[in-house]
């Protein structure tokens, strides 16, 4: 069976335990792991909550971010699915301008901290909110986030013209997923700043960073001469991202459809044969408990989610799409039925996983 929109209507039926396991996880203190930077004795605070008031539960900064980011999809999206009300009356608690103006004053304190990942999500849930027309609560809250989206946004910018290589890892510091997830709010960005520009009939200016253009320049600069990429190399053990397929996720973005096409070609030349196997064949889960093992259910679906990018952006007939498309429904169908069913060392973000793939 592809993935295809009856692959998705079969889902459907889950997405009340996805937004019910993140209603949960995102009020869940503990267990907590902290990554802080002290810059001095007695810093360390004496609970989450005390030095994110938003983004405290889910057991990390960024794993809540992504289930706030599930919560606003989910509403968004499908919300005669989803408990509504309940996740509304979440996200008001949840998202206030004082709370967020926390978060924001902690990115800043703490430099790289969540870069680009964390960076990238929080990102993702600002845009997910800001492209959401009519919506009341939604203006609201994302008038709320705007601290902590230009808090970001800074820090963008001062990372990618100085970032000379870029990561190419499988886990949070890989530079193409984080990039992939900012673009979105970024473009929208540029592209309001140029609308009000036009309307007042004014010169171009500099009252908002250009975020796009350094996106675009930076992954220019990394990846547009990448060839014969060692996607055979894959995965390694604690992998939830390949770098392989997200760097092409990401260039798909950004390329016109044509010259995408001929640069994936370059870049992994196997695909129409599903070959390397070892990037077709979906990783092996051997304890959900530990939670570096279990990040390779992570990257079952986000392959999933890349194939199923890459065989939407190649022009149909080409032989690249039935391999692409049958290997996202592989990847998919081997971790899907654990998004709410096993460990919290997997339920405490797997569902952001879930939620992409299908978005």
């Amino acid at each position: 069976m592809a993935l295809t929109d009856d692959f998705l209507a079969r889902l459907r039926p889950e997405l009340d335990g996805y937004a019910r396991l993140a209603l949960d996880n995102i009020d869940r203190e503990f267990p907590s792991y902290l990554t802080v930077l002290l810059a001095g004795p007695g810093e360390f605070p004496a609970r989450p909550r005390d030095r994110t008031p938003v983004f405290y539960g889910s057991f990390d900064w960024h794993s809540c971010v992504e289930m706030h980011w599930v919560l606003v999809r989910l509403l968004k999206t499908a919300g005669d699915a989803v408990p509504a009300h309940e996740i509304r009356a979440a996200l008001d608690r949840q998202l206030t301008p004082a709370g967020l103006r926390a978060e924001a004053e902690f990115m800043r304190a703490q430099g790289g901290f969540e870069r680009p990942y964390g960076w990238g999500w929080a990102l993702a849930l600002a845009h997910e909110l800001a492209t959401w027309p009519g919506d009341q609560d939604a203006a609201r809250w994302v008038a709320a986030m705007e601290p902590l989206a230009a808090a970001l946004r800074e820090s963008f910018l001062g990372w990618l013209p100085k970032a000379t290589y870029p990561v190419r890892t499988g886990v949070h510091g890989n530079s193409s997923f984080g990039l992939s997830l900012a673009l979105p709010y970024a473009q929208a960005q540029a592209q309001a700043q140029a609308q009000a520009q036009a309307q007042a009939q004014a010169p171009a200016g500099r009252s908002q960073p250009p975020l796009a253009a350094a996106i675009e320049a930076a992954v220019r600069r990394w990846y547009r001469t990448d060839t014969d990429y060692p996607a055979a190399w894959e995965p390694s053990g604690h992998d939830f991202l390949s770098p392989a397929l997200a760097e092409a996720e990401l260039m798909a973005r950004l390329l016109p459809a044509g010259a995408f096409a001929s640069w994936l070609a370059a870049f992994l030349p196997g695909l129409a044969a599903g070959e390397p196997a070892s990037l077709f064949t979906p990783a092996v889960v051997s304890d959900s408990s530990d939670g570096q093992i279990a990040h390779l259910h992570g990257l079952n679906l986000s392959r999933a989610w890349c194939f199923r990018r890459l065989a939407e952006t190649l022009p149909p007939g080409d032989p690249r799409v039935p391999a692409c498309t049958e290997a996202s429904r592989r990847h998919a169908e081997a971790s899907l039925p654990h998004v709410t069913s096993d460990d919290y060392m997997v339920t405490h973000w797997l569902a952001a996983y879930a939620v992409l793939l299908f978005s």
